[in-house]
């Protein structure tokens, strides 16, 4: 799964939405009504729970993250190690937990700035043709590239690191988000009632703020929840490689690396964050879904 595959039928979206909801003079439930029910509770509870596991990770673990335990090499599941230990005698169920913050971290910081930054581009492309045109073939320079082949580009300008994986995801993002925006204003503004505004001597920046921001904010409400499970998957998938969370801090892509030499010895240490990083991108798309089925209600 690419950024290009999840942003190619987003302005579609956006544009059928739009067309529902903002022709209707009723008033719609919130958005956040639709996570008290079904699957958008499934999702918020999986995150909710996992993200709990990790703000309270130095009381949950039992040992620090980078100690080495004296004789504890590659121990199975038990009562004193969970997860058991790797091949340099830390605890395994110790450094996910760990892992589990610098995730949720890298990925709540970074998309809120590629939303950010990608949303006032696609302000901006609205205002000029000009403007448009180079902001489009922006975007289309940065979907041309997948994810990881940027998280390479990046790692070999400024290093591996969190900062880069902060980087590569924001960038990544961009586009998707100024698409988003640009298309729910160009839609909304071709609205009857936007035009009748204008008629009145309604100013620009009332229209945008009255009609339009809260139909792409309501839109961006939704990709947020779409990216954030994909930034889960970059960033264990960069540090996998090698080329995110640098050694000794505890990573869940780079502790999936890790135990793959030794599997034969504790399976349970790719299992742990295997399983972390499934519920994690897992509740965050329950989340999206819920939250789109909710917006073309």
């Amino acid at each position: 799964m690419s950024i290009g595959d999840l942003e190619s039928g987003v302005e579609q979206l956006v544009a059928d939405d739009l067309a529902v909801d903002d022709t209707r003079p009723h008033r719609r439930e919130p958005l956040w009504r639709s996570l008290t029910h079904g699957q958008g509770l499934v999702g918020l509870v999986l995150v909710g729970v996992i993200a709990v596991a990790g703000v309270l990770a130095p009381l949950l673990a039992s040992y620090d993250p980078l100690a080495q335990i004296p004789g504890a090499n590659l121990l199975g599941p038990s009562a004193d190690h969970w997860l058991g230990t790797d091949q340099v005698n830390r605890d395994v169920a110790s450094r996910v937990l760990y892992g589990i913050r610098i995730s949720l971290v890298i990925a709540v910081l970074s998309v809120p700035v590629g939303a950010v930054v990608g949303g006032l581009l696609g302000l901006v492309a609205t205002t000029h043709p000009l403007a448009d045109v180079v902001t489009q073939r922006a975007f289309d320079i940065v979907l041309a590239f997948p994810a990881l082949i940027l998280g390479i580009m990046a790692a070999a300008i400024i290093g591996p690191g969190q900062v880069t994986v902060g980087v590569v995801i924001a960038a990544a993002e961009v586009p998707v988000f100024g698409r988003l925006v640009r298309t729910a204003v160009l839609t909304v503004r071709e609205q009857p009632f936007v035009e009748a505004a204008e008629v009145i001597g309604a100013r620009r920046w009332w229209i945008l703020r009255t009609h339009v921001l809260p139909n792409a904010i309501e839109s961006a409400g939704v990709q947020i929840a779409l990216s954030l499970s994909l930034a889960v998957f970059v960033e264990s998938a960069m540090s996998f490689i090698g080329i995110g969370v640098r050694p000794p801090e505890p990573s869940l892509g780079s502790l999936v690396a890790d135990s793959i030499p030794n599997l034969d010895a504790n399976y349970a240490y790719a299992v742990g964050p295997l399983v972390v990083v499934s519920l994690l991108v897992l509740g965050f798309l329950l989340i999206a879904q819920a939250l789109g089925k909710a917006r073309r209600s």
